[in-house]
């Protein structure tokens, strides 16, 4: 494999889906096959391996990556000594970051961490339980939990430190949460030696730089529409817009074309008002990046 390639690691799993379509967006077509960890990329500058987000820091920080997709919580947990080039929120159900929570039987007499010393917490972030307890003075007995761990409670484990985004499986398993351990963003690491060479380093900043414009681009949708140069302000007084609308003159002097960005849930609302303020040839469009 040629060493000038940039050996970019994407998280299997859960946030799999969601940063292959983030990299379409940025502009990389990725294509990933059941039988392979080696996805189909249109850049012959990268080469993508797919690896659970759990081992991605690890592999990045020892080389085997340069630069790879994963969360924090995993950076945190495995104490791994990489460079964080960029923060992305796109989790699975909200653009909010994933939490960790400590939880407890609703039903339990438990209210804080400290009502848990000397008993037995079950979890996947083994590391970074034990460092929570440890800040808090709290002793007690952490297992690694091999999935399914919001079942554990109340037989096989007193409490557990799950990741969570909306609540609602805790819930469901009449579970209730007593204090948030850690908040994780995903992120792009890169190895601290990838990130001092200059040419891999430009291209993870063009790689930064168009993530950000996809994520930035996120519910955002653009509107053009033409009014007459008399409308123009009873136009203006109903666009919110991301800075200020782009006008142009059209063809004919007493027209003119406004280009602006909107939220898309606010745009059913804002085409009726356009229209009524002398709007015309309204057209909605969607966007894949804004680069600031």
């Amino acid at each position: 494999m040629n060493e000038r390639k940039l050996k970019f690691g994407l998280p299997k799993g859960s946030l799999q889906d969601a940063a292959i379509a983030k990299l379409a967006k940025a502009g990389w077509n990725i294509q990933v096959s059941s039988r392979s960890y080696v996805p189909y990329v249109d850049d012959d500058e990268l080469v993508i391996r797919l690896i659970r987000a759990q081992e991605i820091s690890r592999y990045v920080e020892h080389g085997y990556l340069d630069c790879g997709i994963t969360g924090h919580d995993w950076v945190q947990e495995n104490g791994s000594d990489v460079h964080e080039v960029g923060e992305f929120l796109f989790s699975k159900a909200t653009r909010q970051p994933a939490r960790w929570v400590l939880a407890v039987p609703e039903a339990s007499s438990f209210r804080t961490v400290h009502d848990l010393e000397g008993k037995i917490i079950a979890t996947e972030l083994v590391a970074t339980t034990k460092r929570y307890l440890a800040a808090h003075g709290v002793t007690a007995k952490v297992e690694f939990s091999w999935g399914a761990t919001e079942v554990k409670p109340p037989v096989l484990a007193d409490a557990i430190v799950e990741v969570t985004e909306t609540g609602s499986s805790l819930r469901a398993n009449k579970l209730k949460i007593i204090d948030t351990v850690i908040e994780s963003n995903t992120q792009l690491i890169v190895n601290t030696s990838s990130w001092k060479d200059a040419e891999k380093r430009h291209k993870l900043e063009d790689l930064r730089m168009l993530l950000d414009g996809a994520i930035a681009a996120l519910g955002k949708v653009g509107l053009m529409l033409n009014v007459h140069k008399d409308c123009l302000k009873a136009v203006l007084q109903v666009l919110p817009a991301l800075k200020r609308p782009t006008i142009s003159h059209l063809s004919d002097e007493e027209w003119l074309a406004v280009n602006t960005i909107l939220d898309e849930s606010t745009v059913r609302d804002i085409i009726p008002r356009l229209k009524q303020a002398g709007g015309q040839g309204i057209v909605e469009y969607p966007l894949n990046k804004i680069v600031m």
